[in-house]
């Protein structure tokens, strides 16, 4: 492997002129083997990464990626090292890589590829993704894609541009692919089972999520090392603009699948907070490797400890639901614990929750229960009905009686870890580019989602 292969101004050129584009066409794609030439854009984020985890037929060998020197980049090509080393199916990319500080001029003038890869920092992020769509290149994205209102701004403007360009936006959401939700959406898209959301209130909302992750973790079986801006909110966003993103979408692909959704018509944002997570600087040394404090960070210490603002809560009403959002930053999880999950969408017919708690283990399970006013007897009728219906697509999943609630047992077969899930999200955007279109719901979610963070993120700063 060409481990660190230096992108020469001639070489992109050479490159760019064997077919990225042809005059003001996008690329056409066909499906056919290396067809997608990925341009990873200042990898900052492990996420960009692991979407070269698994070798796919689709992506051409050859991955060029333009940034500048830095930590960032070391620990990209390292993991892309690691990829193509282990002893069990080993990949077989080979990095070709731009470090010249005029790198995304670079990219733009001379692209090398006709797909941009975006996961890393957040300040620049929808500057990036404007400018690439602008100059005809389609974009894979990590989120946020927008951590405040301005840039939310110009994520419209990005949009426009993209239509313009007929080239495609994609945000990387990877929970739409965990065996659970995919299940909790299946059973709610069953009208006698689930019925439908049930009338709620602010008060007492329909639908609750919440989330809880942590800023030392292993990635890829190694200690993740955070880049020093991580803990800048002004680079990597607040935590009402990051996780929330995951937590927004699954609401609304779950609650009201396939509807475009009008984020001026459809969506009510009532209030929101935060607070921060303090984080020693021993902490903050053992995440980071450094050594002291950046000058960037210091204006959020206080009495020797970093403030990140990294959690939040975010109450808003999506047609006539009302969802309540709850994230949450630790520094590192307990031993035998990791980020977790829970979720309570209720029906008029029955109550949906994922629970992820030391009652289970630490491990994600699917409960269903009777609905307040529905008889045990009447749910358990509907739920028979169901699992024959189920039977046809996931054949092993049962379901268990526990106390007053149904377990819904899901076999190992069909788990699979966060980290594969990239690989589905690069199968189905790479799918949208050979059918030339993507679902006519994906991009006025994604606004709505987008519109529902940075609206949050502007009200808890107005009464922080």
């Amino acid at each position: 492997m060409n481990y660190w292969n230096k992108i020469t101004v001639l070489g992109v050129l050479v490159t760019s002129l064997l077919g990225c584009r042809s005059g003001d066409k996008a690329p056409q794609f066909t499906g056919k083997d290396g067809e997608v030439r990925l341009m990873v854009v200042d990898p900052g984020h492990f996420h960009a990464d692991l979407l070269l985890k698994q070798q796919n037929a689709s992506i051409s060998r050859d991955v060029f990626v333009y940034a500048p020197k830095g930590v960032g980049l070391t620990q990209h090509l390292e993991r892309i090292q690691s990829f193509n080393t282990r002893p069990e199916n080993p990949t077989d990319w080979n990095p070709v890589v731009y470090d010249g500080a005029d790198f995304l001029e670079q990219m733009l003038r001379h692209p090398a590829g006709n797909v941009v890869v975006l996961a890393g920092n957040n300040r620049m992020k929808t500057d990036y993704l404007y400018k690439s769509v602008s100059s005809g290149l389609h974009v894979l994205a990590d989120k946020p894609l927008a951590i405040n209102p301005e840039n939310f701004e110009l994520l419209l403007k990005a949009v426009h541009k993209a239509e313009k360009e007929k080239v495609m936006i994609y945000d990387m959401m990877t929970e739409r692919f965990a065996v659970l939700n995919v299940l909790q959406r299946v059973i709610m898209s069953d009208k006698s089972l689930f019925g439908v959301l049930r009338a709620d209130s602010p008060e007492d909302p329909a639908v609750r999520l919440e989330s809880v992750h942590h800023f030392f973790k292993e990635v890829a079986g190694k200690p993740l090392i955070r880049p020093a801006w991580y803990y800048d909110v002004n680079q990597q966003g607040e935590g009402l603009v990051d996780v929330t993103t995951h937590l927004i979408d699954i609401v609304h692909w779950k609650c009201y699948p396939e509807v475009a959704l009008d984020y001026k018509k459809d969506i009510q944002v009532l209030g929101a907070t935060h607070w921060p997570t303090v984080i020693s600087f021993e902490e903050f040394a053992k995440s980071t490797q450094m050594t002291q404090f950046p000058d960037y960070l210091l204006q959020y210490v206080k009495d020797g400890k970093l403030e990140v603002y990294a959690n939040g809560n975010i109450l808003y009403k999506v047609k006539d639901a009302h969802v309540a959002l709850n994230v949450k930053w630790n520094f590192e999880a307990p031993a035998g614990s990791g980020d977790t999950h829970t979720s309570v969408i209720k029906g008029t017919r029955a109550v949906v929750e994922v629970v992820q708690d030391e009652s289970t283990g630490f491990i994600p399970e699917l409960f269903l229960s009777p609905a307040q006013g529905v008889e045990v007897a009447d749910f358990m009728q509907a739920l028979d009905m169901f699992k024959n219906t189920l039977a046809q697509t996931y054949p092993n999943v049962s379901f268990q009686t526990e106390n007053d609630k149904v377990r819904v047992v899901v076999p190992e077969e069909y788990k699979k870890a966060h980290e594969a899930h990239f690989a589905q999200v690069a199968e189905t955007f790479f799918r949208y580019l050979v059918q030339g279109e993507m679902p006519a719901w994906e991009i006025p979610n994604m606004l709505a989602k987008y519109y529902i963070t940075t609206t949050a993120f502007k009200l808890a700063n107005v009464t922080k």
